[in-house]
């Protein structure tokens, strides 16, 4: 056994999460946000659902994972629907007998220019990938969260916290989440289950470097993961409703 598998195998690192099954949302492309984050869950000792829109690039994703020691499994579908959000939360159950932390980084910028050209489908479709895919996996995983008293991580973004120009849209549907997230965390407080976001700058993506030029400031990917696993983790069992921005050291 490799000493990088003894260590998932013993839960090694900062974060413990053996014994517990991990939803992650907009897993399918390599070196983006969603993939880094199912890793490091998988790293920590969780067992893994990876979901994404994208059926040969979530199994891709997959296959990658368990080279690396990692137990898990993928759940092809379009979340902006309910049905494949049920999907994903029954086959964690049906696999592994349980859920205990669903993380909806599915979602991204899709609009960006003067808002006077923005369209209503533009609007729409914002708003679908960004807030609906985190409105539908939520109440689909919510009976599953309870029993385990569970955790919701969502993505919102500093945007809306230091709004930019060109940014209307996505930047109202990543205020929309944010104020989901605490309104949802004081309406699943009484059941146990704790609802928390990160917002987070640019991060470092190939995208991002080839749009934005690599002398940008960037958030690290690993910066993201380790907000993200904090907030899952023991550590943070007093949160809820909390949204933590993670700029990389840029206020």
């Amino acid at each position: 056994m490799s000493e990088a598998t003894q260590t998932r195998a013993s839960g090694g690192g900062k974060y413990d999460f053996r014994d517990r099954v991990v939803l992650v949302t907009g897993v399918g492309r390599a070196g983006q946000i969603g993939n880094a984050v199912a890793r490091a869950f998988g790293e920590a000792g969780a067992r893994i659902v990876a979901c994404d829109q994208n059926a040969v690039g979530v199994t891709e994703r997959v296959s990658e994972f368990e080279a690396a020691g990692i137990d898990a499994r993928p759940a092809a579908g379009d979340l902006t629907e309910p049905d494949a959000a049920r999907l994903a939360v029954e086959m964690a159950q049906r696999h592994y007998g349980r859920l205990d932390v669903v993380v909806n980084v599915a979602g991204g910028l899709t609009t960006y220019g003067p808002f006077e050209r923005t369209t209503v489908r533009d609007f729409d479709r914002e708003v679908s990938i960004n807030l609906k895919t985190v409105f539908n996996v939520s109440q689909a995983a919510i009976p599953a969260l309870a029993e385990t008293r569970g955790s919701i991580i969502n993505f919102a973004s500093i945007a809306y916290i230091q709004p930019a120009a060109n940014l209307a849209v996505y930047t109202a549907a990543k205020a929309a989440i944010a104020g989901f997230t605490r309104s949802l965390a004081v309406e699943m407080h009484p059941r146990g289950i704790r609802v928390n976001a990160v917002a987070p700058g640019m991060v470092r993506t190939a995208d991002n470097v080839a749009d934005a030029g690599a002398d940008a400031h960037y958030v690290e990917m690993d910066q993201i993961c380790e907000g993200v696993l904090f907030l899952a983790s023991a550590a943070a069992g007093g949160i809820t409703g909390h949204i933590l921005p993670i700029t990389g050291g840029k206020v």
